[in-house]
């Protein structure tokens, strides 16, 4: 397994540079409408051909990572798994499309404009059926999590959201009385998680055939495709969002309510169920970690191509994206001061 370096200055400082892009989106995106509006019509199949070759310079660099190989050690700590299943496709789902209700529909709606209020709930809940794949391993470093139950959960949950993404997404969906077509949404699976999965993992078992030193130098080399195609992504966005943030600067703050309630409760409601069933701190915090954390790349993209650049569902993804890192060290924070409490012998 490769061991996650420390967190660059790129995630580190990951909130300082989406607000940059939001400036540099919405400066470009009224001097020059013309070209990003040529961009916005590149469509294939409902699918916008630039944002989708962005997403897969996003993704597979992180897909790479992921050892599928690890499945097999998920019983060594089943009892971490069963948390971390429960938490992110039987809790975290559910809860925000429950939170989604309460905040857009009721609490801000009269703060909102109405007729993307449905799209806002939408991105909301794209935004939590996406398990986190890739950050997960550096918030499991910085709490000294056990290196090979936080891979093989990794590896767990994506092939879980292979199969599992486009039902949840559809059912909440409907639940929340919002259509979407069912072929759109298989097709977002294939273009943003089946293909880069496939293409990722053919590129991990080539340059592991090279030896581990090629594969870290590849990893270190591909690492800022990345960051850049996430950038020009967040740019092309605000470009279409500038208008609707300008009118409504606090919609931004209203949808990170939902988004900050789902993470500190999902968080310690897998913290607190491990210590239950006796798991070891170092098994509870990527297991809490992963259920508070999100793969935002893909609902960014799913939103993108489900509901388009212009959407509420776009924007409300865009938030996770712009509150990952500072929450995320927070509750790497929290779970790091608890110890002590977490390993007393008395379990609450």
């Amino acid at each position: 397994m490769t061991t996650p370096a420390p967190m660059s200055i790129f995630e580190r400082y990951l909130t300082v540079w989406v607000f940059l892009c939001i400036v540099v989106g919405i400066a470009l995106g009224r001097l020059l409408p013309g070209p990003f509006q040529a961009v916005g019509r590149m469509e294939v199949a409902q699918v916008n051909v630039p944002v989708g070759l962005l997403i897969w310079v996003m993704i597979i660099p992180m897909l790479l990572k992921v050892d599928f190989g690890a499945l097999h050690q998920v019983k060594q700590h089943w009892r971490g798994i069963g948390v971390t299943l429960f938490v992110n496709w039987a809790v975290k789902p559910f809860s925000m499309a429950l939170l989604g209700w309460i905040f857009i529909r009721h609490v801000f709606a009269p703060y909102l404009p109405v007729e993307q209020l449905d799209s806002y709930v939408a991105g909301l809940i794209l935004l939590a059926a996406a398990p986190c794949t890739a950050m997960v391993f550096v918030w499991s470093r910085l709490t000294q999590g056990h290196p090979l139950f936080t891979l093989s959960q990794v590896a767990l949950n994506d092939t879980i959201m292979v199969f599992a993404f486009a039902p949840i997404v559809a059912l909440l969906l409907g639940l929340s009385s919002i259509t979407v077509p069912w072929d759109t949404l298989l097709t977002s699976v294939v273009l943003y998680i089946v293909i880069p999965v496939l293409i990722a993992q053919a590129w991990r078992k080539a340059l592991l055939a090279r030896g581990q030193a090629a594969f870290e130098a590849m990893l270190a080399k591909i690492g800022p495709w990345s960051i850049a195609a996430l950038l020009a992504t967040l740019v092309l966005l605000f470009a279409f969002q500038g208008e609707a943030i300008l009118e409504q600067p606090l919609v931004i703050a209203m949808l990170a309510v939902p988004i900050l309630i789902q993470v500190f409760f999902n968080s310690a409601l897998a913290y607190w169920l491990n210590r239950r069933l006796g798991e070891s701190h170092s098994v509870a915090c990527p297991s809490a970690l992963i259920g508070a954390s999100n793969f935002f790349e893909l609902a960014v993209a799913a939103a993108i191509s489900l509901f388009g650049f212009e959407s509420g569902a776009a924007l409300a993804t865009v938030v996770g994206v712009l509150i990952e890192v500072p929450v995320m060290l927070l509750v790497v924070h929290v779970v790091n001061r608890t110890k002590p409490w977490y390993e007393g012998r008395a379990r609450a």
